[in-house]
């Protein structure tokens, strides 16, 4: 009779107690996609991911490349939402909320990535130092006030149209490739110009999907992005054109026995699907969604490229 009694209260006590620990678990998940989307950390996957992509595509053998650019883009990346804390405030308050609640903690986690990765590059010779080095020089020129003597517009080359996303393209691309040939003591061959332009119009287009959503706020900043200059619709035939250009581009390669048929079609497949990516521009608001759908495209072309390697194309 008293365990019939006991039953609903111990029923209803376990029922809490799952409630409470699925609660719980939510929160962490909610934390843990907070700190990976807005210091852009998930970002350093997608790094090493392209770095394995252009060893790959140019048979380079292991090295700690791509641990070193995963190392660099945390430092950088997170190094560039601690400056921009107070600008995105208006774009992305909650962003800039995260990243000033936890300044201290990502401003020792930035300076001991970037010193772990010069420590590792040391291994690699002066070229893969220099390499290393270089994201860290690019971001002083693009974040700094240090062109007032040359332009009465804009005093950062983060402020620049077009250069502002060049500059950023251009770091990464020559990290994506020079490292890893660094690493190996290999030459810069028609094939790693092949990937190197790859890399750098793809980042490009990436970079310029999330001004879509900062578009307001760079505005108001005197930042000159491509959706502030040109518009929304404007904006998306530039990315359909980029595109297209690297679609041509990997093709002819393919043509002239540059490129390999697994490196082809995975750059295709994912091009095909950034293509898709494109037209929601101007078609949402949800652009932080879409700036990470967009770097998550390298996971596909990885993936495409290993299967199709291991099945001996």
């Amino acid at each position: 009779m008293s365990s019939q009694t006991d039953s609903p209260s111990l029923a209803w006590g376990g029922t809490r107690t799952v409630y409470s620990t699925l609660a719980a678990l939510s929160e962490y998940g909610t934390r843990a996609k907070d700190a990976l989307v807005y210091s852009s950390a998930y970002l350093v996957v997608i790094a090493a991911v392209e770095v394995v992509t252009a060893m790959v595509a140019l048979s380079l053998p292991p090295s700690p490349a791509p641990l070193v650019i995963a190392l660099l883009t945390f430092a950088v990346y997170v190094g560039d939402r601690i400056a921009d804390a107070a600008e995105d405030a208006a774009t992305s308050p909650e962003r800039a909320a995260f990243v000033t609640r936890h300044r201290r903690l990502f401003s020792l986690g930035t300076a001991a990535a970037y010193g772990l990765a010069v420590a590792l590059a040391v291994l690699g010779g002066p070229l893969a130092l220099a390499v290393t080095l270089l994201p860290g020089a690019f971001w002083i020129l693009y974040a700094s006030d240090w062109l007032p003597s040359l332009s009465r517009y804009a005093s950062r080359l983060k402020d620049v149209l077009v250069v502002n996303s060049a500059v950023v393209a251009l770091a990464w691309a020559v990290c994506v490739v020079c490292l890893p040939l660094a690493y190996a003591d290999g030459a810069f061959t028609p094939t790693a110009a092949v990937v190197f332009g790859y890399f750098f119009l793809d980042t490009y287009v990436n970079t310029e999907i999330p001004n879509l959503r900062d578009r307001e706020g760079d505005a108001a900043n005197g930042v000159a992005t491509l959706p502030v200059v040109l518009g929304v619709r404007r904006t998306r035939h530039v990315l359909y054109a980029l595109d297209l250009v690297l679609v041509a581009g990997i093709a002819l390669a393919f043509g002239a026995g540059i490129l390999g048929v697994a490196m082809t079609a995975g750059v295709l497949v994912g091009l095909g699907y950034a293509l898709c990516l494109a037209w929601f521009v101007g078609r949402t608001e949800r652009y932080g969604r879409l700036a990470i759908a967009g770097e998550a495209k390298h996971l596909l072309v990885v993936a495409v490229v290993v299967a199709l390697g291991a099945a001996g194309f």
